[in-house]
């Protein structure tokens, strides 16, 4: 990668860190860039999540207070999480290259209309557990542990694991509904899951790495993750004062215009 292609990956790691610590869905904004760049979307997404996985570590920092009140609810779940992350970031290993240049691209149209329409989303999940009445109510171990919960939360970490962008977005309206909390209320656990996520396709793909030959552009991996570091923990605090139709807009635009750039070669 030329120069500057490496500097406008740090910028957009810088702004999809800052974003993720908010609402999720930063990758729209590195991955699209990665694609266009001329990788194959196979080693985009590798590339892509082993940097952005410094995105997820800023913002855990950034609300590691609120993680700490958490933890002792969330941990059969974190469990949940981390091996269905685990199963996906191996099915995009295993992927046909054919496959993943016509599925890639309408994963990031899902994701994006994810962006657009999460709130829809979470009145249209069943709700479950306690807290509901009270969109701020304390959580509790029943509303985390309800079966429909965990099942939710594994399919979309099997998608976290393979495609990683706007897995935040699925989180965010999966917990906001199970529990009954608003969307600020369970951002820090969906950080905290976020986190594992990444972490986990990242050991994924760098055994792959060095066992297999699976290729990873690593300028690009340390272009994103100094940017996503950065912004991760600068961002955790700056976004929980902005309003969200900013940083939704802000995902939506840059993401169209780095996928029209790529389709339109």
């Amino acid at each position: 990668m030329d120069p500057q292609s490496l500097v406008v990956l740090l910028v957009m790691g810088a702004l999809a860190g800052a974003i993720n610590s908010a609402v999720g869905s930063g990758s729209l904004l590195t991955l699209p860039v990665l694609l266009a760049l001329g990788l194959d979307p196979g080693t985009a997404v590798r590339t892509n999540t082993m940097g952005m996985v410094f995105s997820t570590v800023g913002s855990f920092f950034g609300y590691r207070r609120e993680i700490s009140a958490e933890w002792r609810d969330v941990r059969p779940l974190a469990a949940i999480v981390v091996v269905t992350a685990t199963i996906g970031s191996c099915l995009l290993l295993v992927s046909p290259p054919g496959a993943l240049r016509v599925v890639v691209p309408i994963l990031i149209v899902v994701a994006l209309l994810l962006v657009v329409f999460q709130k829809r989303l979470a009145t249209w999940i069943p709700r479950r557990g306690s807290g509901q009445g009270d969109p701020d109510a304390g959580s509790s171990a029943a509303a985390y542990r309800s079966p429909g919960l965990m099942v939710s939360m594994g399919a979309a970490s099997m998608y976290g694991g393979y495609f990683t962008a706007a897995q935040g977005i699925l989180y965010l309206g999966l917990l906001g509904a199970f529990t009954g909390r608003s969307m600020k209320s369970v951002n820090a656990v969906k950080n905290l899951f976020s986190l594992l996520v990444n972490v986990m396709a990242a050991l994924v793909y760098l055994v792959a790495h060095f066992a297999f030959g699976a290729d990873v552009r690593w300028e690009g991996v340390v272009a994103i993750a100094v940017g996503a570091l950065l912004g991760g923990y600068f961002g955790s605090h700056l976004t929980k004062r902005l309003p969200e139709w900013v940083l939704r807009g802000t995902i939506v635009v840059i993401a169209l215009l780095a996928l029209v750039r790529q389709i339109l070669g």
